[in-house]
């Protein structure tokens, strides 16, 4: 296997200006009538910082070429694995920001579907010179196959074991993925391209963005519980969400922090996360 540990301390620095309209977008996508934020909703940092790359300068799967920021991991899939965040101080509409990164982490793993990469950039994102949020991101590289990806049922008794504090649907569709990849000027082929999903990379359906879900997580909670300050939240992508399925966005809630997770109808989970925060009930 290939050496990447070179690449271990790498950094990069972008600068941006967070303006109102990939916010107001989401919102939309959301159903949100308050589209005139004054400050960025937990999350939309995502919608800033995005490479601005030429066509010819894409991968075969949409993405950007690897090799110039992130290493040259010669396995083809990659996607979102999860995320850990810090959230220190809020960035409001039409600031000076900035992201400085750093990979601090490179690990190849062996799992039941083959060998994995697994790669942890830490960003530091400033709004107008002011700390606001620490985020370590995972990505994951894995090797190509064709391959039907399936997942094995999930026995009765574990979902009912669960306990809920909300259970609530929010509607995915392809228009959906669109919309979403529009925002995130997000050419990943595996959201909107069904063929090349299916016939290069091995799934059954596009895949719904792994920062949308943990999107739908953090921002359902926020509207069951309006008072409360987020102060941390991590996520961790366990099972892909295909545009065909049905899921719940749950929420098992307690005093200062919760356990949230997507649902599938059949009780399957496929993204785990938990929230820290403070303020009133």
């Amino acid at each position: 296997m290939h050496d990447f540990n070179a690449w271990i301390g790498k950094k990069e620095t972008v600068t941006d200006f967070s303006n109102l309209r990939p916010a107001a977008m989401m919102q939309a996508i959301l159903n949100q009538p308050n589209k005139q934020l004054t400050e960025l909703p937990h999350l939309y940092h995502w919608f800033y910082f995005l490479p601005v790359v030429d066509g010819i300068e894409l991968a075969e799967d949409g993405h950007p070429k690897k090799g110039n920021f992130l290493p040259p991991i010669p396995f083809p899939k990659r996607m979102w694995a999860g995320g850990r965040l810090e959230f220190l101080h809020p960035i409001g509409i039409n600031q000076n920001i900035r992201r400085e990164s750093e990979i601090t982490k490179i690990e190849l793993k062996h799992g039941k579907s083959g060998d994995m990469y697994f790669v942890t950039v830490k960003h530091s994102i400033f709004a107008e010179n002011t700390l606001a949020i620490i985020e370590e991101h995972d990505i994951v590289y894995r090797e190509a196959s064709n391959q039907v990806q399936t997942a094995a049922a999930v026995a009765p008794a574990e979902s009912q074991t669960r306990n809920y504090s909300y259970k609530t649907q929010f509607p995915v569709d392809t228009v959906t993925l669109f919309r979403y990849s529009a925002i995130t000027f997000n050419g990943h082929r595996i959201h909107y391209d069904r063929p090349y999903a299916m016939q290069k990379e091995g799934y059954p359906g596009l895949i719904v963005h792994g920062p949308l879900l943990a999107t739908l997580l953090l921002h359902h909670f926020t509207q069951q519980y309006p008072h409360k300050q987020v102060t941390h939240f991590e996520f961790r992508a366990v099972n892909p969400v295909f545009d065909f399925n049905e899921f719940h966005i749950c929420g098992d809630i307690q005093a200062d922090q919760g356990a949230l997770w997507i649902e599938k109808t059949d009780g399957q989970i496929c993204m785990k996360a938990s929230v820290k925060f403070k303020g009133e009930s």
